[in-house]
């Protein structure tokens, strides 16, 4: 088997990628990961050839890509033709996980109802509303919004399948109804058959264990995913780890090289509960989530060689580079050509140091 990394990127259309929408970046994936909206936005122009901001920003706009709260209970983009069926899969077990958090916010089961009926009626009433209205509303009708309390509502009406996320104003996301998206519901032996297909082919060679922990799915209901689609599986050994990808896994070229910045929270280091193929086990601790940020990569031919960090300014964007160790003269000119990358995605001029 090839290097576990470069198949990877491969699979992932890092590299080779034959992508052309938005639409189809999260398609492939399945969902995106998106608590970094600008970040999750780069992701999907990264696998996309001349992709803009603008463009990515578009399909937002014209709700061809939603954003809800779905695998782990955390941000995702998601197409509005998977959201719903998406939903009913992983929803319930997300809910029944947030009891005790709903327990210690006072947030009961009478309260949550209304707090749902309120934030739909609105809604109907009004159209899309940025989350500051919204809560707002809550408060006005006598519902406390303080502390977490706002988004575990806004959060458990989305759960719910009642509302989604938009486009974002001046960092606050718009709200709307998720009944005006139609969608391809499946049953749920149907559902999670769908999700493993897609995450083995978009993210493989994976394990088990990386299902699982991408999914939130439980092992058992992971391991019958992988039943229901065996006769797609190709099983492969390495390093005393079993993986797998499906028959519709793209190959990986014979060598790439390849130089990226990845936003934090990218799928090609996030989706994986083991991630040593793209990361040296010293460094993963300099990954690891500080105030529930992941830190934005440096991957050169598939391993991550150090983080990054942006800062807009005046229609620039800074790229501060924080490597592992001492950059070659290669490396150097590399790094400044992905950085190039993503000033024209952004529209902007770009400043390295």
């Amino acid at each position: 088997m090839k290097s576990i990394a470069i198949q990877r990127l491969s699979s992932q259309r890092l590299i080779d990628t034959n992508l052309k929408l938005p639409g189809d970046v999260v398609t492939w994936l399945g969902a995106v990961q998106a608590q970094d909206y600008t970040g999750a936005k780069w992701s999907l122009g990264l696998r996309i050839p001349n992709c803009s901001d603008t463009s990515v920003e578009q399909a937002i706009i014209d709700r061809t890509i939603l954003r809800s709260w779905v695998l782990r209970g955390t941000l995702h983009f998601i197409t509005a033709a998977d959201i719903h069926w998406l939903l009913a899969l992983v929803a319930p077990r997300i809910i029944t996980g947030n009891k005790r958090r709903y327990r210690e916010l006072e947030l009961d089961g009478p309260t949550l109802v209304r707090s749902n009926d309120l934030l739909t009626k609105t809604l109907q009433q009004a159209g899309p509303l940025d989350r500051k209205t919204l809560l707002a509303t809550l408060e006005q009708n006598g519902i406390p919004t303080i502390g977490q309390r706002g988004a575990h509502m806004l959060q458990r009406a989305s759960l719910d399948g009642l509302i989604c996320q938009g486009a974002m104003h001046a960092n606050n996301p718009t709200f709307m109804l998720l009944e005006y998206f139609p969608s391809k519901t499946m049953g749920g032996d149907e559902a999670r058959a769908e999700l493993t297909r897609r995450y083995f082919t978009s993210h493989g060679p994976a394990t088990l264990q990386d299902f699982t922990w991408w999914s939130g799915l439980p092992v058992a209901g992971a391991r019958a995913g992988m039943d229901s689609i065996q006769t797609e599986l190709i099983q492969e050994s390495m390093n005393s780890q079993t993986y797998w990808r499906t028959i519709s896994t793209p190959p990986a070229p014979d060598q790439s090289q390849s130089v990226h910045l990845l936003p934090g929270f990218d799928e090609y280091i996030l989706a994986y509960k083991d991630r040593s193929a793209s990361l040296d086990v010293p460094h993963y601790k300099r990954l690891t989530p500080t105030n529930g940020m992941l830190p934005a990569t440096i991957v050169i031919n598939g391993r991550a060689i150090g983080t990054w960090k942006r800062t807009f300014k005046k229609g620039t964007v800074l790229i501060e580079l924080n490597p592992f160790t001492p950059l070659s003269s290669e490396e150097k000119r590399n790094i400044e050509s992905a950085a190039s990358h993503l000033g024209g995605f952004l529209g902007m001029a770009v400043v390295l140091s």
